[in-house]
């Protein structure tokens, strides 16, 4: 019997990635980010979420695409993870899709793709590809063991 799991999808370029929504706390239009001194070149900055102070990763450049401006589709996805918000800045939020457990496959081992280490599983739905993230990985943040 095949389990029923939920993503968050969003885009880059034209590429769909999902992030598992039990870590996802909201989606927001683009907030004015404040620039912060000596931080990765992936982090755009900081912004004031509802009087919060929430890190922004740019996933533009953290997977090594080129820089685009934002538009009216750019999204910042606040997720949760191992009690941190971070807020990661995509250029546009899809949907929310059920993926069952038998249409998700393990990454293919191919090297100097988008960081490979990035992406945890392919899913398949609808004859789209979305690649479900690692967000440990891509947010650089490691995990606590106890």
């Amino acid at each position: 019997m095949s389990e029923i799991k939920e993503f968050v999808t969003f885009r880059l370029n034209e590429e769909y990635y999902g992030i598992n929504i039990n870590n996802v706390e909201n989606i927001e239009k683009v907030l004015p980010i404040t620039r912060v001194p000596y931080t990765h070149d992936y982090v755009r900055g900081v912004i004031n979420l509802r009087g919060i102070i929430v890190p922004v990763v740019d996933l533009r450049s953290r997977f090594n695409l080129e820089p685009k401006e934002n538009s009216e589709e750019s999204r910042i996805i606040i997720v949760n993870l191992e009690d941190l918000k971070i807020g990661m800045l995509v250029d546009a939020s899809s949907e929310v899709l059920q993926i069952e457990t038998s249409e998700i496959d393990a990454a293919p081992n191919v090297k100097k793709d988008i960081n490979n280490e990035f992406i945890k599983n392919i899913g398949k739905k609808n004859g789209r590809i979305i690649m479900l993230i690692d967000l440990h990985k891509v947010l650089n943040i490691e995990q606590h063991v106890e």
